[in-house]
């Protein structure tokens, strides 16, 4: 919260908007779903990793190589205890598109709509769906989303670092030296939390908010 250079009223419209929706019941027909992107080194050791045992720690070289970097879009649904994550070559707006249109298509055909919250990146709008998608699908696809985004410097308000920080202590907080071995890292990461039902438990309310930053 260190960042926020001034309560702004757009600020405050936006971060009691977005714990308004996080403080909604959980309805399965509009499922709740925080998204979020993060870019990631792909790094290969130079010499071959010693593994640890019982009182000694694995050890590698301070050496690796640079293989380029890869994207990855993370859609978590706090109360649903689910997520879905996507690694992509780039970070376009036609990679965006592509993920909006899965979540929407295939992961939650059934929902009357997706309530998303996202944060203020260019890319994260209903003029990208249809810009990438073409007018009638991008439309389309818009039609079954209610956009809900952070304010400026805020982006602590989408549930979807806390996941993003989760995924990196779990299976990212090591070299991955290549784009199909990090698909499967986290696939397979993943997949264990869907099976664990790993959910969120979001504590910061808007009267939270309104003493934090001195409001009532």
């Amino acid at each position: 919260m260190w960042c926020i250079p001034k309560v702004t009223p757009e600020f405050k419209r936006r971060m009691f908007d977005v714990l308004k929706v996080y403080a909604r019941e959980y309805d399965p027909t509009r499922p709740v779903v925080c998204m979020d992107e993060k870019n990631k080194q792909l790094l290969e050791d130079t010499r071959i990793p010693i593994m640890g045992k019982p009182g000694k720690p694995a050890r590698a070289d301070y050496e690796y190589k640079r293989n380029g970097t890869c994207n990855l879009f993370v859609a978590v649904e706090p109360k649903g205890e689910k997520r879905v994550v996507r690694v992509t070559r780039r970070r376009t707006g036609k990679d965006y598109a592509s993920f909006i249109k899965y979540l929407v298509t295939h992961v939650y055909k059934k929902a009357a709509k997706i309530i998303l919250v996202e944060d203020n990146l260019n890319t994260h709008n209903r003029k990208t769906l249809i810009e990438s998608l073409g007018e009638k699908e991008g439309k389309r696809i818009s039609r079954r989303i209610e956009w809900h985004y952070t304010p400026k410097h805020a982006s602590w308000l989408d549930q979807a670092e806390i996941e993003i920080h989760s995924l990196e202590t779990q299976c990212l907080n090591k070299r991955i030296p290549d784009f199909h071995t990090m698909q499967s890292e986290v696939a397979a990461c993943v997949k264990k939390r869907n099976k664990d039902q790993c959910g969120i438990n979001w504590q910061f309310t808007r009267e939270e908010a309104e003493q934090k930053f001195k409001l009532s």
